[in-house]
């Protein structure tokens, strides 16, 4: 039996994704798909000298590379830069199988960072002192 290859599709955003936005794909993505959440220089494009960003516009995008970087930390994405052309990269997130042993969701990890309890588990994702 032939087993033909399937093009890989990245989804881009037609306006910059914020953090909210990206963690809502990250927990529906199946493995394999693709977002790219940025496109530009993004160590250039956060940083107050060489930025063209409003100052709010930066933050975000500070936030939003901070955010893809601890998703790839925690195994939920692979990380992945295409260069587009001369200082210009596609930064992209490619969705990773979801771990079978994990009895946490996305939003209780991110309840958990920020030291807030998850109702749903009652915890307060700090570990005891």
């Amino acid at each position: 039996m032939f087993m033909g290859t399937t093009p890989f599709i990245t989804v881009r955003a037609r306006r910059p994704l914020t953090e909210i936005e990206f963690c809502a794909w990250v927990a529906q993505a199946v493995p394999g798909d693709r977002l790219e959440y940025h496109r530009g220089f993004l160590v250039l494009d956060i940083f107050p000298m060489f930025a063209r960003l409003p100052d709010q516009q930066r933050a975000e995008l500070a936030r939003l590379g901070s955010r893809a970087f601890w998703a790839a930390e925690r195994g939920l994405v692979h990380l992945v830069q295409e260069r587009t052309g001369p200082d210009q990269f596609a930064y992209i997130a490619v969705a990773r199988p979801k771990p079978k042993a994990a009895a946490v969701s996305l939003s209780a990890l991110l309840l958990a960072e920020q030291g807030q309890p998850d109702h749903a588990t009652g915890s307060s994702g700090r570990a005891a002192a």
